[in-house]
Order: C-alpha cells, then structure tokens, then sequence
C-alpha cells in the first residue's frame, strides 16, 4: 500500500514539474535571442576594430563612441544572459527538490517557494537589463523619416 502512494506522490511530482519546464523552453528561447544579439554586437565590435586603423581622426572619434556603446551593450546583454541561465538552473534545481521531496515524503514546500522566488527575480533582472540594452542599441541610431 505504501508503493502505491509513492507512485501517486510521484506522478503528482510530475504534474507540478509541468510547469516549470515550460518555463524552462520559455527561458531557453530568451537566451537564444540574446545569444543571437550578443553575436551581433561582437561581430560589429570586430568589424569596426578591423576599420579603426584606416580612419581618419574624424572617422576614427565616431568608431570610438561606437566601440564603447558596444562594450555597454555586450555588458548589459552577458549580465542578461548570465542572470536567466542562473534562472534556469534554479528552476531546474525546483524541479529536483520537488521529486527528491516526493521521493522521501518530505516537506519541501518553503524551499520550492523560496527557489522559485530568487528564480523570478533573476529572470525579471535578466529581462530589464535585456531591454536597457535594447534602449541603448535603438538610441544609437537615428532613424530619417521623409
């Protein structure tokens, strides 16, 4: 009889790991896109140090501004990408406490809530730096309507 409600503890271990893991392929979807972006403004950081040797003063001044808005960008994007890994590996963490709790029948409520807390708050650090960064990329450029 005591088999049958680990299996039931357990299957209900799974029901609640449902959610997490959605929110594990939302979280790994995020970083790709900031991986991608990260990718982006390091291939520009490259191009442009390849340039710099070949400007003039004038040209070389605006490749300079551009190189040190890049490295605020790639700072803020690694500290996005940084944040919602961590994120992710606390959710991932959640997900395990959860069945090692149903597993040996403990009460892990308090710590699931605590995990899933700090998971939250990396995520939401994660996502503000993320837009910053978008902020500063878009007021880089000025766009010409006419």
């Amino acid at each position: 009889m005591e088999s049958l409600f680990q299996v039931t503890d357990i299957s209900s271990a799974i029901q609640l790991a449902v959610a997490p893991v959605f929110l594990l392929a939302g979280i790994s979807g995020a970083l790709n896109v900031m991986t991608h972006r990260l990718g982006r403004i390091v291939d520009r950081g490259r191009f442009l140090k390849d340039k710099q040797p070949t400007c003039n003063k004038e040209e070389e001044a605006l490749v300079m501004e551009e190189l040190k808005s890049l490295t605020q960008r790639a700072t803020l994007t690694n500290w996005a990408i940084s944040l919602s890994t961590s994120c992710a590996l606390l959710i991932c963490l959640v997900i395990v406490v959860l069945f090692i709790g149903a597993l040996l029948n403990l009460e892990v409520a308090i710590f699931i809530a605590i995990l899933f807390v700090i998971a939250m708050l990396l995520l939401i650090l994660s996502l503000m730096l993320y837009l910053k960064e978008i902020s500063l990329s878009t007021s880089a450029f000025m766009f010409y309507t006419e």
